[in-house]
């Protein structure tokens, strides 16, 4: 069954004191894109957890986000290693004293040393904890998932209704395509006698240009192969292989088949039902535009 590339979840756990927080979003993409973001001291869980997502997912862009709140959240603590800044301060003001600077030494002065200041030591997080913060995302990843189905579901309803109409068009522009020969061969003989004006009419020459005419306008092939397209993609919507990909090919084919008929028929009846099953077709294609 097919599956929307739009979807929404998050799932918020309280363990050991601390807040786990994930949330997973996706929208539309031509391939999978994954973004994670996490603290810091998740880094090194960062291409395992980007490794479950993958699983999961084949296309779409897919953001996922994991915060740790409460007791135990990453610190944002910067320490300060006072002894360096002495020693930049001391050196600074031999170098005022060396070359006669009068100008005083500022804070913005040293700063500008970056090693005087030292990230926050990494704390480390229990097994059980960070075995927590993996059971958190695969829930919110499979809100996600489940609401990716459920739109899918939609789609797939959305779509069926739309083939149908498409069969029943490609039905009346079988049950119409005889009919167009026969009215060209009466307006083509109707207007032979007025030329003709009394003159004996070539039976075999008009019999010859009619069927030269029918042979132009015969849409059989394009009749069959449309709809062996519309099986095509009623399988592929039911089907476990369903991909936006190959849905998007097969109504490029559709499309290619309903201009060919359109253009070889000139016929205001079929020009309705082509010019329906084109608009049907369009809208066909925004809805695989969301297909994962």
């Amino acid at each position: 069954m097919i599956k929307s590339m739009t979807g929404y979840g998050r799932v918020e756990t309280l363990y050991d004191g601390r807040n786990i927080v994930v949330e997973a979003k996706s929208v539309n993409h031509r391939f999978l894109e994954i973004s994670l973001k996490m603290p810091s001291i998740l880094f090194p869980l960062e291409l395992e957890f980007k490794k479950k997502i993958s699983e999961r997912f084949r296309r779409g862009r897919i953001d996922v986000s994991i915060r740790l709140e409460g007791e135990g959240a990453e610190s944002a603590d910067v320490n300060l290693n006072v002894d360096a800044a002495r020693s930049y301060f001391n050196v600074l003001t031999r170098l005022k004293d060396e070359f006669g600077i009068t100008e005083p030494i500022t804070l913005r002065d040293l700063t500008s040393f970056k090693d005087i200041f030292a990230p926050p030591a990494a704390r480390e997080l229990d097994a059980a904890f960070l075995h927590q913060v993996e059971k958190t995302l695969r829930e919110a990843l499979s809100i996600l998932v489940g609401m990716r189905q459920e739109e899918g579901a939609s789609l797939f309803s959305d779509m069926q209704m739309r083939l149908q109409s498409i069969r029943e068009m490609m039905e009346l522009i079988r049950e119409r395509a005889p009919q167009v020969v026969l009215d060209y061969q009466r307006r083509l003989s109707a207007r032979i006698k007025d030329l003709a004006a009394g003159f004996e009419l070539d039976d075999a020459r008009l019999a010859q240009e009619v069927a030269v005419m029918a042979d132009r306008c015969d849409i059989t092939e394009e009749i069959v192969r449309m709809g062996s397209h519309i099986s095509q993609f009623e399988g592929l919507l039911k089907s476990d292989d369903a991909e936006g990909r190959k849905i998007d090919f097969l109504l490029q084919e559709m499309n290619r088949e309903i201009n060919t008929i359109g253009s070889k028929c000139n016929d205001l009846d079929i020009a309705r039902q082509v010019i329906e099953a084109k608009s049907e077709l369009g809208k066909l294609r925004e809805q695989a535009q969301n297909i994962e």
